[in-house]
């Protein structure tokens, strides 16, 4: 059985691309796998060194996690923070990762752009908190996005290296999870691109009804097609895409039929589109607000998740120093 590991940073809500694009997979996945499945809290302070609710959004975070149907029975869910092992992992891994290959890194790059007055040490060895995190549980395979891809690289060749180094088998060299043709990309509402957190082009699990209308009311369309069965544009497409994943077959086949035949009405799309998002979003959203009310419920869950990651990471901790020659006198 293969261990896989997934983590979010708390700094934003989960949005549908979110949902069809890895939280199905990942119920899937852990009826298949170890899992073990984190909130990053460390690596949100990468760009955000002064959180103004660090905590709550780690709860909200945790709380959609849950709402979405990962179980803490079947998984490990944690917060990386709770796991002390995974700074020291850090650590030792920075002993022997290279300024040069750190300062090549594509994200390190963009972020010096992005944030030219905020290149902290923990923005460069970024790659190394990720590569802790995934071998503190000799992880086997990380559902990565394209952005990520490079880390994953540089993950390996951390392992690689220390395997090498102290003339070990002992880190796996892990792989993409690959979800294949289940993996459902959601458009965002912009025309332009897939759902994300900062292109504000998103629905999210937790926004209330009204606010759901507004956004799909506002997506961006055009004039109408001009003749029968003429391509999609690319903003009319993402509608429809987006209907595929949350409509019936019927509702889509009905709206694609009005536009091949120039009889098409946005708006009607638009109120059906918004009604079967809520119809999906609302029993999320009702468990996602229940869940946050039940303190006691996050704290049984954060503190099962801590335990059962540090049982992992310990172990690996213990062999690490072993392997490196630290010793008790």
């Amino acid at each position: 059985m293969d261990i896989v590991l997934s983590g979010i940073r708390p700094t934003g809500k989960l949005h549908l691309g979110n949902y069809f694009g890895a939280m199905k997979n990942f119920i899937k996945m852990q009826e298949e796998n170890t899992c073990f499945f984190f909130i990053a809290d460390y690596h949100s302070l990468t760009t955000h060194p002064t959180p103004e609710d660090l905590h709550g959004s780690v709860k909200h975070v945790l709380a959609e996690y849950l709402a979405c149907g990962l179980d803490p029975e079947k998984s490990t869910i944690y917060i990386q923070s709770d796991v002390p092992e995974i700074p020291e992992l850090y650590l030792l891994l920075n002993m022997n990762a290279y300024m040069g290959e750190l300062e090549r890194c594509t994200s390190f790059k963009d972020m010096i752009r992005k944030q030219p007055d905020n290149v902290n040490a923990g923005l460069l060895t970024y790659p190394t908190l990720m590569a802790a995190d995934i071998l503190i549980h000799r992880s086997h395979k990380v559902p990565v996005g394209k952005d990520q891809e490079q880390h994953l690289e540089m993950t390996r060749t951390f392992a690689n290296r220390f395997n090498r180094i102290y003339n070990v088998n002992y880190f796996p060299e892990p792989v993409a999870y690959n979800f294949g043709e289940e993996l459902v990309k959601i458009p965002g509402l912009d025309g332009t691109g897939k759902m994300g957190k900062s292109e504000d082009n998103g629905v999210f699990l937790a926004d209330d009804v009204d606010t759901i209308r507004k956004k799909v009311m506002r997506a961006v369309t055009d004039s109408g097609p001009t003749e029968p069965n003429q391509p999609k544009p690319d903003a009319i497409q993402n509608l429809f895409t987006l209907m595929k994943a949350v409509s019936t077959p019927d509702t889509y086949s009905f709206f694609d039929e009005k536009y091949n035949t120039c009889q098409i009405r946005y708006g009607d799309l638009k109120k059906q589109l918004a009604e079967d998002i809520i119809k999906i979003t609302s029993p999320i959203r009702e468990n996602i607000e229940g869940i946050l009310e039940d303190n006691e419920y996050l704290r049984k869950v954060a503190k099962m998740g801590a335990e059962k990651a540090r049982e992992s990471a310990t172990m690996t901790i213990r062999d690490v120093r072993r392997i490196i020659g630290f010793r008790q006198f």
